[in-house]
Order: structure tokens, then C-alpha cells, then sequence
């Protein structure tokens, strides 16, 4: 369940270490097997966190649990060598920086820009000619004749 992936086994890298983890940040819980001191358990492996206490070795994370009919909040304090840095925010803080430079050159321009998501829209309408696009010839089998002519 917790095992290593391949070509990933052997001494936790020092990288895993030297990140910092700050409070509020957004956290993904991965078990390590490696380090078995700190490791949550197996009902949090692979959820999404945000981070209330940082230790030295360790930090505590919440996490929202559904417990019959609601969802619990629940502190876990799990070593730094099973969690990482979620990416679930990047494209939106991406879309943040682009909004931010779409909207200061048109401000330049003193034009009004657009910075709404939009659905992608269907295909546009056309003709299509059936001169030199005849419809290929196919010859009619029923489900008997595959069966007969083997």
C-alpha cells in the first residue's frame, strides 16, 4: 500500500528536508515507507491538506473527513517526509498572473478587457460539397453472411 515507486527506493532524498512549509499552506499526503516514524495513517494517503502547526521534523495538517452524515475536521501531525507541496492551485494562480497583465495593458490602452472563462464554442457552420467526394461503396454483410463466409 505504502510501497516505494520504481527506481524511487533507498535514502530519502535531502530536498525533502530543506522545503519549508509555511502556515495556510496546501499540502498533499503521501506516505513514504522509508521513514516509518510520523506516518499517517493509511485513510489519509493520498488527501489534500492544509497546514496549522510547523515543528521542527513535523507539521499538522487538517483535513476534512466525512463521518456518516457531515464532514469533520480532522488535525493530523504527520512528518515532513510524507507530505509535499499540492499543485491543485497553480493553474489558478497562473490565471490570477495572466488576468493581472491582461488587465494592466488594456488599462494602458483605456480599453475594457474580457477576463471571464468561457466554454469553448461549437464549430462554425459549412457546406460540404459532394462533387469528387462520392461516399466510399460498401458492401452490405448481415451478421449471418460474417458467420457463413467465415
Amino acid at each position: 500500500m505504502f510501497k516505494r515507486g520504481f527506481k524511487e527506493h533507498g535514502p530519502i532524498k535531502i530536498s525533502t528536508y530543506l522545503t519549508n512549509f509555511r502556515v495556510g499552506d496546501i499540502v498533499d499526503i503521501k506516505a513514504n515507507a522509508a521513514q516509518q516514524k510520523g506516518m499517517p495513517h493509511k485513510f489519509y494517503h493520498g488527501r489534500t491538506g492544509i497546514v496549522y502547526n510547523v515543528t521542527p521534523s513535523a507539521v499538522g495538517v487538517i483535513v476534512y473527513k466525512v463521518v456518516g452524515n457531515r464532514y469533520m475536521e480532522k488535525r493530523v501531525n504527520i512528518r515532513i517526509e510524507h507530505i509535499r507541496h499540492s499543485k491543485c492551485r497553480q493553474e489558478f494562480l497562473d490565471r490570477v498572473k495572466s488576468n493581472h497583465e491582461a488587465h494592466v495593458a488594456a488599462r494602458e490602452k483605456g480599453e475594457r478587457v474580457d477576463l471571464k472563462r468561457k466554454p469553448v464554442a461549437p464549430r462554425e457552420a459549412r457546406v460540404v460539397s459532394i462533387e469528387n467526394n462520392a461516399p466510399p461503396d460498401h458492401e452490405t454483410r448481415t451478421i449471418r453472411d460474417n458467420y457463413l463466409k467465415g
